[in-house]
């Protein structure tokens, strides 16, 4: 019996798929309720071939539901391929079990949906794989993402005692109310960090503004324009991110040191868009080069001049790609640290990042540093996600040659 065999197959899926949905729903539960579930791997293995290897050889939604309850009684005794510990009441066990059993009926079905018991051509073989290895690419990543933040996330919400008593304690006790959020208060009340968010606001839109300012012309010369040195230029924008920063931070330190820009907001204002225009200008040539030379030639046929061509023409059909550099020159400029650590020194101008490393103190609590890193990443991760759409796109569009 070979590899594509439909129940084989079918087996060695289902054993993948019962190793990572457990471990994945033993986590969350863990982490929600701060009772000790344990996924048993072994086990897993064995219930999961054999639930896949049945599902191949009796497919529809009968054997898709026997199968659903057979994991969830089995996650009710010991010898399930997940096991919650004594001190879990039986509501919560029965809860992880029911989600264990319909994750893996949910993630079983399409994922066997082409396979026949007998051998398999490639291309069912090669989907079925696919199917698996794409999901589990999203729980994957989806976990690596999310654990990190939900640590941040719950440790914000506790006092002292508690991350003292029980620092593996990730649960959130909603009977607290609104002092949940007590840290976040002394956030804004002592530690000014309003005045944190409105600095790092103000630097990025303006580290946008200006990187676009130099960028677009720049692009648009590389892209459109010939001259002397073009090819060059276009191959060389890249080249001060062969250089670390560290590098560069003592001759910048000692730089606005002696001009007098250390300590400044014009001298951060001076700083980012040295770093965040070359990869604008590489963008966003790539996508001018993307664009129709005949609409522009148009444009000055009909007795426009260059620069109107690029205002009413080239920009409009650019918003895409716009988007996406603006958003990720943004987020540089809202997550750089080094040169705000290495350049500000006044408080009341240090940006979040800057004001987060202040709270690295043995005298600041715990959950005062977890808080203030909500706060830097909350904005940014909603802004990414509103304008996604635009970040992928004129990644992609920006990434063709024309």
């Amino acid at each position: 019996m070979t590899i594509r065999s439909g129940l084989v197959t079918g087996a060695l899926l289902g054993a993948a798929w019962m190793v990572t949905l457990s471990v994945t729903v033993a986590v969350a539960l863990s982490f929600a309720t701060g009772g000790a579930f344990r996924p048993s791997i072994l086990l897993s293995v064995l219930w999961g071939a054999v639930a896949g290897a049945g599902l191949v050889a009796r497919p529809g939604r009968e054997a898709l539901g026997a199968v659903g309850a057979a994991v969830l009684v089995l996650c009710l005794t010991p010898l399930g391929p997940m096991r919650a510990g004594p001190e879990v009441g039986w509501l919560a066990s029965g809860l992880g079990a029911a989600i264990l059993a319909l994750s893996f009926a949910v993630a079983k079905r399409p994922t066997l949906t082409d396979l026949v018991p007998g051998e398999n051509d490639r291309h069912a073989f090669e989907a079925a794989v696919i199917r698996f290895l794409t999901g589990f690419g999203y729980i994957f990543f989806t976990a690596i993402v999310a654990i990190p933040f939900w640590v941040m996330l719950v440790t914000s919400t506790k006092n002292r005692a508690e991350l003292v008593s029980n620092p593996l304690d990730l649960s959130v006790d909603l009977s607290k109310g609104t002092e949940l959020f007590r840290s976040y208060v002394e956030l804004f009340a002592d530690f000014n960090f309003g005045t944190y968010l409105v600095n790092s606001a103000f630097i990025s839109v303006v580290t946008v503004l200006v990187t676009l300012a130099f960028a677009i012309p720049g692009a648009y010369a590389v892209a459109r324009l010939r001259f002397r040195g073009r090819a060059a230029f276009s191959r060389s924008i890249l080249l001060i991110y062969m250089v670390p920063m560290i590098v560069l931070a003592l001759p910048i330190y000692i730089t606005f040191s002696v001009t007098g820009l250390r300590n400044s907001m014009i001298g951060i204002l001076l700083i980012y868009p040295v770093t965040t225009i070359p990869v604008a200008l590489y963008m966003l040539q790539g996508y001018f080069r993307g664009l129709p030379a005949e609409v522009e030639e148009a444009g000055l046929m009909d007795g426009l001049n260059r620069l109107q061509v690029i205002w009413k023409i080239t920009l409009p059909l650019s918003l895409p790609a716009l988007a996406s550099v603006s958003l990720y020159v943004f987020m540089i400029a809202w997550n750089e640290f080094l040169l705000a650590f290495m350049l500000l020194d006044d408080p009341s101008k240090f940006t979040l990042t800057r004001g987060i490393a202040s709270l690295n103190s043995s005298e600041i609590p715990r959950q005062h540093l977890m808080a203030g890193s909500v706060i830097a990443t909350v904005p940014i991760m909603a802004l990414f996600l509103g304008l996604e759409k635009f970040m992928t796109k004129g990644l992609a569009a920006g990434s063709v040659k024309g």
